[in-house]
């Protein structure tokens, strides 16, 4: 899979002007922005790192955790993204003409991932709830696999929260920290949301509140130390202004120790490293700008099989930018 084929260039049209109009809305907002330790081990030390769209990033002095501070309150993270010109942007123009793919490319092979990960850790075929339900593709993906007696979207945003029960998705149109079901969950799954959270530590507190004994928590977000936000660094799109928090494997697991979770394992499945910093590097290359000739040699190879490997070597290695995050509540 390219990054192209999800969100093809020629869609992104004035994205960016959208953007740049929620950079300026956090902006208005920011002497309500407070300070706060390390999401991840809850630390005081950092240091400052640098600044972008307005945010000052920082890294723990204590783990490898990249994040925000000061930052965004809840509140105003919640006024945000309901009024978020760059999402409705995507939701207009973007996400419409690339759902099939998406499907295809994204959510089948991912509810197949979550189906497998559950057989194999053993996890109860009873209910599996969804936090942060967006459109409801994986809900819809999952429920035809038919592993679990009962599958639930969990969706605070209300025109997304719609758009799933209008597929027939059993919804909840609330935040986890409010939801209260007769039953608890045997699996917890959320995809790219711990990384837009105020509080990460009180959002899995509160999955774990919601699942049975040795139930799964499965969850995805962007890996800092990984090769394309290495890579990249400052430039990389997954350092924006609405991602406030950016874990490694070990902070992400250190984090899920701490709110009382026993890990079971981090991997990192990203696939799309290779294609990003390639398709971010071919311009400075042509321009005659240096880049590191080892990753030269890789990225711009006539043999293209030779960035699929290196690709493969990524995934394995614990090396992908993008990682999921596999543990288990105590009996």
């Amino acid at each position: 899979m390219k990054y192209e084929d999800i969100s093809p260039s020629s869609l992104l049209g004035d994205q960016n002007a959208a953007m740049m109009q929620d950079v300026a809305m956090l902006q208005g907002r920011r002497r309500e922005f407070v300070e706060v330790a390390c999401p991840a081990c809850a630390g005081s030390r950092r240091t400052s790192l640098y600044e972008k769209y307005g945010m000052q990033h920082v890294a723990c002095g204590d783990c490898e955790t990249q994040y925000i501070s000061p930052r965004p309150t809840t509140k105003v993270l919640r006024d945000f993204y309901a009024h978020s010109k760059n999402y409705e942007y995507w939701a207009k123009h973007i996400f419409p003409a690339t759902a099939e793919v998406r499907r295809e490319r994204i959510f089948k092979p991912r509810a197949k991932l979550i189906a497998d990960l559950s057989r194999q850790h053993g996890a109860r075929p009873g209910l599996l709830m969804e936090v942060g339900a967006g459109y409801g593709f994986f809900c819809e993906e999952i429920g035809k696999l038919q592993v679990f007696d009962r599958v639930v979207g969990i969706e605070p945003t209300p025109h997304l929260a719609e758009i799933c029960r209008k597929k027939g998705i059993e919804t909840i149109e609330s935040v986890i920290e409010d939801v209260n079901l007769e039953v608890k969950a045997d699996v917890v799954v959320n995809f790219e949301v711990i990384e837009h959270l105020f509080d990460p530590h009180a959002f899995l507190a509160a999955c774990l509140e919601r699942l049975n004994p040795k139930g799964h928590l499965i969850l995805t977000c962007p890996n800092i130390a990984g090769f394309e936000t290495q890579m990249l660094k400052r430039s990389s799109d997954t350092i924006d202004h609405e991602h406030l928090n950016y874990f490694s494997p070990a902070s992400l697991k250190k984090l899920a120790e701490r709110v009382g979770f026993q890990v079971i394992r981090v991997q990192t499945p990203g696939v799309l490293d290779v294609d990003i910093v390639y398709q971010r590097l071919k311009d400075q290359v042509k321009e005659g700008i240096e880049v590191d000739p080892f990753i030269q040699r890789i990225l711009f190879s006539q043999d293209e099989s030779l960035r699929d490997q290196f690709q493969k070597f990524l995934t394995e290695a614990g090396l992908s930018s993008n990682m999921m995050l596999i543990a288990q509540k105590p009996r």
